[in-house]
């Protein structure tokens, strides 16, 4: 059995073979039997001697006590240098640490983390009751400079302005202008906010009045504005808008007829090249129509109108009744009425209160009444100045000689609504006049008053025809009017004596003419606004009339049967409101006095 030497040695000059090779480079196939023969022996070698060949032999020898004590003070230097590595880490953390905490309290601090000042609020829901008390815009004045107000509206228009942004606020027909600029109460996410909010959504806006260096043009309320401090979303717009309210809200710039065909689809062009909302876009969607200022104030004077003929006729003894609105057959003999079916009966909707108010004034004992209500019309009629459901304001009163006396209360009725209208909406007319600008309507005290027959002469006159027993067309109206305000300068008259053919079946006849009635209308800017006349209050001659009609007496024969048993001698009229306010305002169009209006093509809104 080989020794240790031996096996060393055979290794140590197997592996000179190898090298020798190697340097000679020799291709492996030549060496690598070598090689292996070299590894067998290193495994012979383990076996012998229990070690790995060229595993050191020698003892270790224990380390003398400077080597110790060397080796502590090294340990104790890299102790010491890992600690102040980890004390530096540390304080770098900490840094990185202080500095993410700045940064993060900034970003919160722009974007407004934890303000209530601005957002969205809770939705409405009779929750609770606070101490909050809103302003009127309206109200807002300079007097007010330097007071907190809260004002609710709907947002008109928003605009980001560098780290600032401007809104201006609308609520009915008034206006005000909103400022935030970043400060320690205004963060950038408040502006952002404030800026990103859809238009036309409603918002409580709240600030500090001041008054700036120049007038806000934009602004009804011109004097002031509000540097805002809290701006909450009451309810947020949810779908895009039809229209701009820029748009809806911009001037005339040329004057629409007011006669002839109409047709809502009809696009009409801007001379300055800007967006003109057309009539279909607006009727469309009325309820955003109504929110401009103008139109606000249209409504509002309209209602003026209401109160102002209540509170005259009030004044004059007259009652207000309630007419009803389903009738048989048709209120004034004529075709043009909406027929319906009253459970297995033939009925009708009413053309107009006339029957009933006579019933009421004359053969009831009220002597004097009025009421106010929807009439309807089916006439097939597309003009600026029709419609087929309309607010009819009628009055009926007894009379002691002339059918004068019921002209006479009409003169003094509408002299006090144009009084009321000028004195009570003077911001509603200046709204409607700065979209749609107009001529203050003219009119005298007493009310111009000509017959039927000076009315045509002075058409004659201009060389216009008319037949002074044939009624006048709408541009035979248009130009009386003309020429009337000419000859004396007004507005406003009252034109009676009209042809008996013209008029209804229970229209007196004139006693001096068979042909003529005594009969009357009102006129506005040469357009018919009211129609009147002396009633007939004897039954049989209401049933004569009515036969010269071809009317089915079976239609009218409670109404006839009620002046059996003693009648009032009476007059009255009937007035269109929806006109009176659209011939007032100089409008060219009766829809634009409506709030929703009902013609042959539109039943909706």
């Amino acid at each position: 059995m080989s020794t240790e030497e031996e096996i060393s040695k055979q290794i140590a000059d197997l592996g000179e073979k190898i090298k020798e090779a190697k340097s000679e480079k020799k291709p492996k196939e030549e060496w690598d039997p070598l090689l292996k023969d070299m590894l067998a022996l290193k495994d012979k070698f383990k076996e012998v001697t229990g070690k790995e060949y060229g595993a050191s032999t020698q003892e270790k020898k224990p380390k003398q006590p400077a080597q110790q004590e060397a080796s502590a003070k090294n340990k104790e230097k890299r102790a010491a240098k890992a600690a102040a590595k980890a004390k530096k880490e540390e304080e770098k953390a900490a840094k990185r640490a202080e500095r993410e905490r700045r940064e993060r309290e900034k970003a919160e601090k722009l974007a407004g983390v934890g303000q209530d000042n601005f957002g969205d609020a809770k939705m409405v829901q009779s929750h609770e009751v606070t101490d909050k008390k809103w302003v009127e815009v309206s109200n807002l004045k300079p007097t007010l400079a330097g007071q907190k107000v809260l004002v609710r509206g709907y947002l008109q228009t928003s605009r980001g302005v560098g780290k600032g942004v401007f809104v201006l606020l609308r609520s009915t027909l008034y206006t005000v202008q909103g400022v935030a600029f970043q400060n320690d109460t205004v963060s950038q996410g408040m502006v952002k906010y404030i800026a990103s909010l859809p238009v036309e959504s409603v918002v409580d806006m709240e600030g500090i009045v001041t008054v700036p260096e120049n007038p806000v043009d934009s602004a009804t309320q011109k004097m002031v504005e509000i540097q805002i401090t809290s701006f909450t979303c009451v309810t947020k717009a949810k779908q895009a808008l039809p229209f701009l309210m820029e748009d809806a809200c911009r001037p005339d710039d040329t004057k629409e007829s007011d006669v002839g065909a109409y047709d809502e689809n009809e696009e009409i062009k801007r001379e300055d090249g800007l967006v003109r909302v057309g009539d279909k876009n607006r009727l469309d969607n009325r309820w955003l129509d109504l929110r401009t200022p103008a139109n606000q104030s249209i409504m509002r004077i309209e209602s003026m109108v209401g109160c102002l003929f209540r509170e005259c006729l009030l004044s004059k003894g007259f009652v207000e009744f309630h007419a009803p609105k389903l009738i048989a057959g048709s209120s004034e003999g004529g075709a043009d009425v909406f027929k319906l079916d009253y459970f297995g009966q033939p009925a009708c909707l009413a053309m107009s209160p006339q029957l009933h108010k006579q019933m009421a004034a004359a053969c009831s004992g009220f002597e004097r009444v009025f009421t106010t209500g929807p009439v309807f019309r089916a006439e097939n009629s597309n003009t600026r100045r029709h419609m087929c459901e309309f607010t009819g304001f009628d009055m009926e009163m007894a009379i002691h000689e002339h059918y004068d006396e019921v002209m006479d209360v009409f003169s003094d009725l509408f002299i006090h609504i144009f009084d009321g209208i000028n004195e009570r909406c003077k911001a509603e007319l200046e709204r409607v006049r700065e979209q749609h600008p107009f001529e203050d309507l003219k009119y005298l005290r007493p009310t111009l008053k000509i017959t039927f027959a000076e009315g045509c002469a002075l058409l004659k006159e201009a060389g216009i025809e008319q037949n002074e027993y044939e009624d006048l067309n709408t541009e035979n109206e248009k130009k009386l009017g003309e020429l009337v305000k000419q000859k004396y300068d007004t507005d406003f008259f009252f034109m009676d004596k009209y042809p008996l053919s013209v008029r209804p079946f229970y229209t007196m006849p004139c006693p001096e003419n068979p042909k003529l009635s005594n009969s009357f209308d009102f006129f506005i800017r040469g357009q018919e606004i009211l129609s009147g006349a002396q009633r007939i209050h004897e039954p049989d001659f209401i049933e004569e009339r009515a036969k010269a009609w071809d009317i089915d007496l079976s239609t009218i024969e409670e109404y006839v049967n009620s002046f059996r048993n003693g009648a009032l001698p009476h007059g009255g009229g009937g007035i269109g409101l929806e006109r009176v306010v659209m011939l007032f305002l100089g409008l060219p169009n009766i829809r634009k006095a409506s709030w929703f209006p009902r013609d042959p093509k539109r039943l909706a809104p």
